[in-house]
């Protein structure tokens, strides 16, 4: 992909964040979904255009962006928000389908298997896209600018830090909800005093849409090395599809991969030393976060849940995208790990305090073999990680889910339930003062 062509996209990209927020914010789902998802495809119609790609669209992939659009009409006719999810992942599905086959990579010719890896392909692209557009539209190595003056690991440190940034916003949202302390102390160091009005949320989708946008521009001008025409000829059949060989995710440099791992144990210990100080060690929460103790120890389990998942699923990706494994990437990895199990176990602890006060459930004990099944997995990836073994990581998955299932079959969900809840009507001394209003089992 040439300088110019890079360049195309990212203009095009960041016109269509801006049109976005003109149609989407604050307006309901209907045709600007339409007009959004036909400015994707025009845009990606001309750049491919312009740079000598558009003539190696296989005609049999002519369905996708027509199958696009007319999901995305379907958007605005349903207000059934499971309908509506569908509708949103379908249409996204399929424009994206389009990007790849406007990059010549005949996707409705190949196998069920080789759609699914592209695919996956694709939404690597769409994740670092951007970031592969920005390295190929900068100035040439060899003509001056203020980049020769800057050391050499300025560049990689400040495209880790803006990988992370979204991931960053997503944990701290989490957290957030988590924790009334965290929340508290998000507050108050992001408040700001100027009033900018809608502009910072209008920026702030803009970016978001311009994106995953400029990730599916690069790979409909062909960035991502689908096009296998020059190589050999279109597969003709679902034996030959499957055979063929399709590229790799484009890598991530150690930097940036080391910077993105950092930047979030930052924001985890930030976390963990807020659990030990309040939740395990027992400071004033009233002064802290005006809430009593037993209101802020007994909520979050579920958000810290997604947040060990997200962080054990961040590890994966990274280790499968990096270009080289160095000490400081392992070591990030597992400060990450041993951060997530205290988090784990806040999130565990909570559980087990909100069971304390408004009794069991049949989804409360399988959270609670969800922490052991989490936790086993925490162990063995750091493990395996240390070892340069991850690719056994689904082994010992699988291997712990099945531990945890037998566990589950002598304990007897049910009977541990029935056992529990009646032995809190016999003895109410083992219920707290503000949990004795009978058995709460329609919460969670």
């Amino acid at each position: 992909m040439d300088r110019t062509t890079a360049t195309r996209a990212l203009i095009g990209a960041a016109l269509i964040g801006l049109v976005a927020q003109a149609l989407l914010f604050r307006t309901a789902l209907g045709i600007n979904v339409v007009l959004l998802t036909g400015a994707v495809l025009a845009t990606g119609v001309v750049i491919a255009g312009l740079a000598g790609r558009v003539n190696r669209f296989d005609p049999l992939d002519a369905w996708l962006p027509l199958g696009a659009l007319v999901v995305a009409g379907m958007i605005g006719l349903r207000s059934d928000p499971t309908v509506v999810f569908l509708d949103a992942v379908t249409g996204a599905t399929l424009l994206a389908a389009s990007m790849a086959a406007l990059s010549g990579a005949a996707v409705t010719r190949r196998s069920a298997l080789a759609i699914t890896i592209l695919g996956t392909i694709v939404l690597g692209w769409i994740c670092v896209g951007i970031l592969r557009l920005s390295f190929a539209a900068r100035r040439p190595a060899d003509a001056p600018g203020w980049r020769s003056r800057l050391p050499a690991w300025a560049a990689p440190i400040a495209r880790g830090l803006l990988i992370a940034l979204p991931v960053l916003l997503v944990f701290v949202a989490l957290f957030a909800s988590a924790d009334a302390i965290f929340a508290t102390l998000a507050t108050n160091l992001f408040a700001w005093q100027v009033d900018l009005g809608e502009l910072p949320i209008r920026l702030a989708l803009a970016f978001l849409v311009a994106w995953p946008v400029a990730g599916l521009l690069a790979v409909g001008v062909g960035a991502a090395g689908l096009d296998r025409r020059t190589a050999a000829p279109i597969p003709r059949s679902l034996g030959a599809a499957a055979a063929e060989p399709l590229p790799l995710f484009p890598g991530l440099g150690v930097t940036e991969a080391v910077t993105i791992l950092v930047a979030v144990d930052v924001l985890f210990a930030l976390f963990v030393i807020l659990q030990l100080a309040y939740l395990f060690g027992g400071l004033d929460t009233m002064a802290a976060g005006g809430i009593t103790y037993a209101n802020y120890a007994r909520g979050g389990f579920f958000q810290l849940v997604a947040v060990t998942v997200l962080a054990g699923g961040l590890v994966v990706c990274l280790h499968a995208v990096v270009k080289r494994r160095t000490r400081a990437f392992v070591g990030s990895a597992v400060g990450l790990a041993v951060l997530n199990v205290i988090v784990l176990a806040s999130a565990a602890l909570r559980l087990a305090l909100y069971q304390q006060a408004y009794g069991w459930t049949e989804l409360r004990f399988y959270i609670d073999a969800t922490i052991a099944w989490l936790g086993i997995g925490i162990v063995a990836a750091t493990v395996l990680l240390v070892r340069d073994r991850m690719r056994w990581l689904p082994h010992a998955m699988t291997i712990g889910a099945v531990v945890v299932l037998v566990v589950v079959n002598l304990i007897g969900p049910l009977r541990l339930v029935a056992n529990e809840n009646v032995a809190r009507l016999l003895d109410p001394s083992r219920v707290p003062p503000d949990g004795r209003r009978g058995l709460d089992v329609g919460t969670c």
